[in-house]
């Protein structure tokens, strides 16, 4: 597997990790099926947990062994997941303060992914 191959594996995976944590935490504010089936919401973790390892793995892999720059790029797409479901779900505005915090999580991403 080619470290390109690997980065792209793993960013997926992360991003349906993060998205599968959103739900998990935020879908009882949101939707009743979450509220009235506790223990299967608490059993999403099982599959979320296993995304995320098989996410770092192979964002380790990408990386040579370097595990920072898995740590930072999952930091990155938590916060783009987690802003664009919460605008799309909740319809929580984009204030500049979110804004800018997102151009600093983007920016991060760049440095992971450009900087050798």
């Amino acid at each position: 597997m080619t470290n390109i191959t690997a980065l792209v594996i793993g960013i997926f995976f992360g991003f349906l990790a993060q998205t599968g944590t959103f739900f998990q935490l935020q879908g009882p504010l949101k939707y009743e099926w979450f509220k009235n089936h506790y223990w299967l919401t608490v059993l999403m973790g099982i599959p979320i947990s296993m995304l995320f390892m098989y996410s770092v793995k192979n964002m380790i892999i990408a990386f040579d062994g370097q595990m920072w720059p898995s740590r930072l790029i999952g930091f990155s797409v938590g916060a783009v997941v987690f802003t664009w479901l919460s605008w799309l779900i909740f319809k929580e505005p984009l204030t500049l303060k979110t804004i800018v915090c997102l151009i600093l999580a983007l920016g991060i991403l760049v440095i992971q992914l450009i900087w050798k």
